[in-house]
């Protein structure tokens, strides 16, 4: 089976102004860095496969690729998961905050990209996570989140967000992104998941997922990740082939202007690089994305030097 589900086609101005800067690529035992020409848009397209072309390559191994991307606004890291690869995503928790690099290096990951949402006051979750078939973090169980009174009207649409998912299915492992409430396929078992949201692809459901609220006058009053101003962000996408797409935007020191990507920009710009479904993650000083032991940490203090915040999730690729 499949559990990628088809999405839709976007186009962005972006796309033809990508400058492909460096690629690594991680093997199942080693790690190497190229330096390959800027891609043309058409040449992202293009690098979507047709199915004939995916049956003849299914059994050619694939390796865990890095790629930055220089946009107008912010610089993206990308990680990519083929199949092939002989390396799996999977979700690494923390019951004690802990940075990105700490809880990559704990897992053995080669790659990893935070993941699930938190409260930096209490450092309890708001994000359900599963870690093998057992969930480890319930946002039900932080007061905080629970109690708030300007948020009962939307609590349910909060427990509900959105999910990566990774089944263990009988002819493999599958991921998928799912409302947590969304039933677990035939033949197919929940190993782990991490809530975020909303969904960036197909399409953007922050009002169907509580993060956004608009009053009688068609005026936005609620909009809580900030989704309409660029920031640091970070998201996980599924291509049709089944590649994972670990994606984080990074803000750019060299203007005083806002920089790094709104949640639009970055639905905008998995779609050209072929992304079919995706899923916001934390983003902000959250936002990082851990590499052949190098972290790309997404915001940026006054001074333009990254910030390292700790963390309570991530996706980790091992």
């Amino acid at each position: 089976m499949n559990c990628t589900q088809g999405g839709r086609s976007r186009g962005w101005a972006i796309a033809s102004q990508l400058t492909f800067l460096a690629a690594g690529l991680v093997g199942l035992t080693a790690c190497a860095e190229r330096t390959t020409s800027p891609p043309s848009s058409s040449s992202i397209a293009a690098a979507v496969p047709s199915a004939s072309v995916m049956d003849e390559a299914a059994v050619l191994p694939a390796p865990v690729e890095h790629h930055t991307y220089a946009l107008p606004g912010s610089v993206v890291q990308v990680v990519m998961v083929p199949p092939q690869s002989g390396h799996e995503v999977a979700v690494a928790w923390s019951g004690e905050l802990a940075t990105l690099s700490q809880q990559s290096q704990t897992a053995g990951a080669i790659a990893a990209i935070n993941a699930g949402f938190f409260d930096p006051q209490n450092g309890l979750t708001t994000s359900y996570v599963m870690v093998d078939g057992a969930i480890v973090a319930d946002p039900r169980q932080n007061p905080r989140l629970m109690e708030n009174p300007d948020l009962q009207e939307v609590l349910p649409a909060i427990l509900n967000r959105s999910e990566l998912r990774i089944y263990d299915c009988e002819d493999g492992v599958q991921y998928d992104i799912a409302t947590h409430a969304a039933p677990v396929p035939d033949r197919c078992t929940l190993a782990g998941a991490v809530g975020a949201g909303p969904q960036l692809l197909p399409t953007l459901t922050g009002y169907e997922e509580g993060f956004l609220a608009d009053n009688d006058a068609g005026e936005t009053v609620r909009d809580a990740l900030g989704s309409q101003w660029p920031n640091a962000r970070s998201a996980v996408g599924l291509k049709a082939d089944g590649t994972v797409v670990l994606a984080s935007a990074t803000q750019r020191p060299e203007t005083d202007q806002p920089t790094g990507l709104t949640l639009a920009q970055m639905a905008d710009f998995l779609a050209s690089l072929g992304v079919q479904k995706a899923l916001n993650l934390d983003g902000g000083s959250s936002t990082g994305l851990y590499f052949n032991g190098q972290t790309y940490w997404g915001r940026l203090d006054s001074a333009g030097e990254p910030i390292e915040r700790p963390i309570k999730s991530v996706l980790v690729v091992r």
